[in-house]
């Protein structure tokens, strides 16, 4: 008997696995077709699909009708059949056109990468911001690709303009646009309230003047992981540890945790979903404030696979991302994870220089180092300042012994007489009590 869901099955009557062809073609645009095939691969088994053939093209540029070409069409039709797939998955994007004409001839659902990712976020949303920012983007997808989905109503109509005189499918295309059209208008309502509400609470925390550090990279570098090592590292609770797994978007939502760094200096660690190569543009959209969380940090970790080969380009992904999202001035420290796989096959020593780091979020190496490091690069741009803080300010008293460097204090009547270095973020705070 096998666990799942919260019931018993038996292995005769597990859970169904839907069969899938990936189908590709290259047109010479992508650097590394096959490396884009595998994370397709990878993005298909995210979605708890399992790809039953893969078949592929090269071409000059898309076929305008079924982006493979007809001959190469057939071949993925008698694969379907042969196969008994029950869907197929194409690596780059369809028009609506395309779509529709190959599921006629596939007689199977035809998804494009877009969709797919889709499907995974959809699949991975938990929290209510999520989901809403899911079906925003889905519906988004869907709305240019209504026309032929009720092609079966006819087109009764003719001549004239106006709406009495069209076909049945007309008339429900322009019922579903106006649906899709008000649900759209509404979800973007409810995500501008939470974001405006989340931007109350990133007020709240900055008040506090407690440094803000985000984790950012691509999908699967090991960003949650790190950050539960982080959380244990602080002696933190179990309960406040993130779901982690290795497989692409595991994590959707953002979370934030309290880190006690080097020095018991405490600083706030955020993570939030992971990037990919072409992250669909209506996903960037509709999880604009999510990913807004990376703007407002002091400091980013960029989050990398050592052992991937492809890091290099998962690194540009990346820092085009952070372009999109007006992030790219933020300070930076680039943390080169699972080395200790690296070093097992290579015997590669940790390195660690101003702005790159190698460590092991499994195993703990130079997880002490890159504290160091993230403290070192927070408290850079403070300031030497003299102030009179008044006895009613205890509270940001405390925090300039926690996050500063005091070297005199002496207490007078009107306040502590205080001398002290004071971090870059906590300046404007600072300053109102300067002398």
């Amino acid at each position: 008997m096998i666990k799942k869901d919260d019931y018993f099955y038996t292995e005769e009557h597990q859970l169904h696995i839907p069969k899938v062809i990936l189908a590709g073609v290259d047109y010479g645009d992508i650097p590394d077709f096959e490396h884009s095939m595998e994370e397709m691969k990878g993005l298909i088994k995210a979605c708890d699909m399992e790809v039953a053939g893969v078949i592929t093209q090269s071409l000059t540029h898309p076929d305008n009708a079924t982006y493979l070409g007809s001959g190469k069409t057939m071949e993925l039709s008698e694969a379907v059949s042969a196969l008994e797939a029950e869907y197929v998955v194409f690596e780059g994007d369809l028009t609506p056109s395309q779509t529709k004409n190959l599921g006629e001839i596939l007689k199977v659902p035809v998804w494009d990468r877009t969709y797919l990712i889709l499907e995974i976020f959809s699949k991975r949303a938990k929290t209510k911001e999520a989901k809403l920012q899911v079906e925003l983007a889905y519906l988004q997808y869907m709305l240019p690709r209504l026309t032929g989905m009720w092609a079966h109503l006819g087109r009764q109509g003719g001549g004239g303009g106006s709406r009495a005189n069209k076909g049945e499918g007309e008339k429900q295309i322009e019922l579903d646009r106006r649906q899709i059209n008000k649900r759209i208008a509404e979800l973007s309502r409810n995500l501008e309230e939470i974001t405006r509400t989340r931007q109350v609470q990133r007020d709240g925390r900055s008040k506090k003047n407690t440094p803000s550090v985000a984790l950012v990279g691509y999908t699967n570098a090991g960003k949650s992981s790190l950050m539960n090592r982080l959380i244990n590292n602080s002696g933190g609770d179990e309960n406040k540890k993130v779901f982690e797994e290795n497989m692409l978007f595991a994590t959707l939502d953002t979370s934030i945790r309290k880190i006690t760094g080097s020095d018991n200096r405490e600083f706030l660690l955020s993570d939030t979903v992971g990037f990919i190569e072409n992250l669909p543009h209506g996903l960037i959209k509709a999880f604009r404030s999510t990913l807004d969380e990376v703007k407002y940090a002091d400091l980013l970790l960029i989050v990398l696979d050592a052992e991937d080969p492809y890091h290099p380009s998962h690194k540009k992904v990346t820092e085009d991302t952070l372009r999109e999202l007006d992030a790219s001035n933020i300070p930076r420290i680039y943390v080169m994870n699972k080395s200790d796989k690296l070093k097992e096959r290579e015997g590669l020593p940790p390195e660690v220089n101003e702005e790159k780091i190698y460590i092991s979020a499994k195993t703990g190496d130079g997880i002490n180092e890159l504290l160091n490091m993230i403290n070192r690069v927070i408290r850079k741009g403070g300031e030497v300042l003299n102030m009179l803080i008044p006895y009613s300010q205890g509270e940001f008293l405390n925090r300039i012994h926690q996050n500063g460097v005091v070297s005199k204090e002496e207490y007078a009547g009107e306040g502590v007489l205080v001398t002290a270095e004071c971090p870059g973020y906590m300046l404007d705070e600072a300053r109102k009590y300067a002398i």
